[in-house]
């Protein structure tokens, strides 16, 4: 067991280091759990979740009543209103988990030496997982069941506006872990929701292993600031949608209104609209009149502002926000190189899209744009743990090391090597 530093602390992190010695003792029984063991546990959280969901609506109400009176805003008021549907999804997600491969243990790769020692890459849990984020607490969960079926412990950190929520969602996962004979304290939750228990969270290297900030660019950034602790960034999302010249129309308005429309305050929803100079007269009218109708903001730069007079005009900040609302920017561009250059400047290595009918086209945006999910004639809100088939996700990385994108089982895990002789010594 790792120590922690012995140095005064304050109370918030003193809690936080009683919490990681119990998190780190059940992740040293969760190492060596069976995968039916953790299969067990999963099915009896989603049968007690969902038995249980009565006392989650009635906590989450409790939230959602602060949150009205306190003016928050509506991206995170939708974030954090649960109902029997999204329960529902909560409860599939751990079923999905069940039925999935579990990576601990699984032989990444292996080979024999010369000298006839045997060497194997294996994949083993990372231990204890932090967990900072909002307003979600579909989070709690799907990192709960995430985190179980690669042995690995758990200390979430929500906000504030979703703490009975929370606390009610803990409650009944931890109650289901005791039932299937593994520690309740491998999902544990940080009560305090101050701003200096953050800090202590992000600084509790030797009791944490790896941090995960999951929200707006603000908690990010401040994650990834100050944290001692390893931290696997999970960004945000300035999305495109990129219309080019030999595009179809009719699919580009269709993949355009899904990707902006279905769930507009997610990080995979489209905040920016590119077009070609070439059909933007055609397109930009048909396209912009629909997203009104629904409702959408639409800011532009000076040519789409002239091609469609209620947009308002796109500043510099503009090209750089992330939205989470019905607020759409949009910018006609010369060609392929153009768009590129845009997406790659101002994008945030998320998810970005292409609509075409033209192969070499396609081929190249594949290639020269810097993002974690490139899309070809399809929505980037397909950019999901569960859209990929990965079950539940416990976010989505931006980053480019050890994970980039939706991060399922595996990128839960780490590797060791095993190495196996006959009594070999080095010369």
């Amino acid at each position: 067991m790792a120590e922690l530093t012995e140095v005064p602390v304050s109370t918030s992190e003193s809690r936080l280091r009683d919490m990681a010695l119990r998190a780190r003792e059940a992740a040293g029984v969760l190492r060596v759990a069976g995968t039916a063991a953790k299969d067990l546990a999963l099915s009896r959280m989603a049968d007690d979740l969902w038995a249980q969901r009565g006392a989650v609506l009635k906590a989450n109400a409790r939230d959602m009543e602060v949150a009205r009176r306190g003016g928050l805003s509506v991206p995170l008021v939708n974030r954090l209103s649960l109902d029997e549907k999204k329960i529902a999804a909560m409860v599939e997600g751990l079923r999905a988990l069940i039925g999935l491969p579990d990576p601990v243990g699984e032989v990444v790769s292996g080979w024999r030496r010369p000298n006839g020692l045997e060497i194997r890459r294996v994949r083993v849990p990372l231990g204890v997982v932090g967990m900072i984020y909002e307003a979600r607490p579909n989070v709690t969960v799907d990192a709960a069941g995430i985190c179980l079926k690669t042995g690995n412990a758990v200390i979430l950190r929500g906000g504030k506006e979703a703490l009975n929520s929370n606390i009610a969602l803990v409650e009944i996962l931890q109650g289901a872990l005791a039932a299937a004979g593994l520690p309740a304290k491998a999902v544990q939750l940080v009560m305090d929701t101050g701003r200096e228990s953050a800090l202590a969270m992000m600084r509790l290297t030797g009791g944490i292993d790896v941090l995960i900030p999951r929200g707006g660019a603000g908690l990010i950034r401040t994650v990834v600031e100050n944290a001692t602790v390893p931290v696997i960034e999970t960004g945000t999302g300035n999305c495109h949608v990129y219309v080019h010249r030999d595009a179809d129309p009719d699919m580009a308005l269709r993949i355009l209104l899904n990707a902006k429309l279905s769930n507009p305050a997610v990080c995979n929803a489209a905040e920016k609209l590119l077009v070609d100079r070439e059909v933007a007269a055609e397109f930009l009218p048909r396209s912009l009149a629909a997203l009104a109708g629904a409702g959408v903001e639409v800011r532009g730069c000076p040519e789409t502002v002239a091609i469609w007079p209620a947009a308002k005009p796109m500043t510099e900040e503009d090209w750089e926000t992330e939205y989470l609302d019905l607020v759409i920017g949009v910018k006609v561009v010369e060609g392929l190189d153009e768009a590129v250059a845009h997406i790659n400047r101002y994008g945030t290595r998320h998810s970005e899209a292409i609509v075409t009918r033209d192969y070499g086209a396609a081929r190249r945006f594949l290639e020269e744009v810097d993002a974690a999910a490139v899309y070809v004639n399809a929505s980037t809100r397909f950019t999901d743990g569960g859209e990929f088939g990965f079950g539940a996700e416990i976010g989505i990385s931006t980053q480019k090391l050890h994970a980039r994108g939706p991060m399922g089982l595996r990128e839960m895990t780490t590797t060791k090597y095993v190495i196996e002789g006959t009594g070999q010594v080095r010369e």
